[in-house]
């Protein structure tokens, strides 16, 4: 059975990082590894991983650091990680199902071409405490078109950062978009959908924060896709830039 690691990152996160590790608790999937990256927390976070680390019965590794952001966190916990699978999780897992059902999906052979999936992705919604902001429905599409997976929500093979290299830390908001388009822009790697909600994500994130934010979302969207060589680079940030607008509920 595949090991699933889950790549968390923290800095002074101590309430969010309760309900994700929650979540992850009670996940029915019997091979998981967890990897957090801490940035050198100071509000107690340190202690609520500790008291994980002692009563979970999980595989825990944790270290506690300074580091360049979250893109060079993620790639940290990648290096420290064995697992055949790489999620990248700093969330709330929707159901207990959740992995079990990613990994079945992702196991099934792609009808169109006979050949497995490299991963498997789905949908999910910004939470703010109780109240859903938006709704993420991905669908299946192809990155011309201004779609693209949620990375919260993505299981990827491990082999598929060995091959296309990790993240970006030039980029400050959209070096997951950079690295999806780096290994979706041949076509040649799908990945499989669920189109159910499996992450409930806390808003107010970097990307997420307000019209500044956004614009720069925008700038280096179109960055990600100059640099790997994509044409018509200004429209489809455009496309992709409305896609997401017209998520707010």
């Amino acid at each position: 059975m595949k090991k699933v690691s889950l790549i968390l990152t923290t800095y002074n996160s101590k309430d969010n990082l309760e309900k994700t590790l929650s979540s992850i608790e009670i996940q029915d999937y019997p091979n998981i590894e967890v990897v957090i990256k801490d940035g050198g927390s100071t509000d107690g976070t340190l202690d609520i991983i500790r008291e994980y680390q002692e009563k979970s019965e999980l595989s825990i590794i944790s270290v506690s650091k300074p580091d360049k952001g979250i893109y060079d966190a993620m790639n940290q916990g990648y290096e420290l990680s064995s697992g055949d699978v790489i999620v990248c999780f700093n969330d709330v897992f929707a159901a207990p199902d959740v992995i079990s059902k990613m990994i079945k999906k992702m196991e099934t052979i792609n009808p169109d071409t006979g050949e497995e999936y490299v991963g498997a992705h789905a949908d999910l919604v910004y939470v703010d405490g109780d109240k859903v902001i938006r709704k993420w429905h991905m669908g299946e599409g192809n990155i011309y078109q201004g779609w693209m997976p949620g990375h919260p929500t993505m299981f990827l093979k491990r082999e598929i950062y060995e091959k296309y290299g990790l993240y970006r830390t030039d980029f400050k908001i959209a070096a997951d978009y950079e690295f999806m388009v780096r290994f979706l822009k041949d076509k040649a790697n799908k990945l499989a959908y669920l189109p159910e909600t499996v992450i409930e994500m806390f808003y107010g994130g970097t990307s997420t924060v307000g019209l500044m934010s956004y614009i720069e979302s925008f700038k280096e969207g179109y960055k990600a896709l100059k640099i790997n060589g994509i044409a018509f680079a200004f429209w489809i940030t455009g496309f992709r830039t409305l896609r997401v607008l017209g998520q707010f509920k």
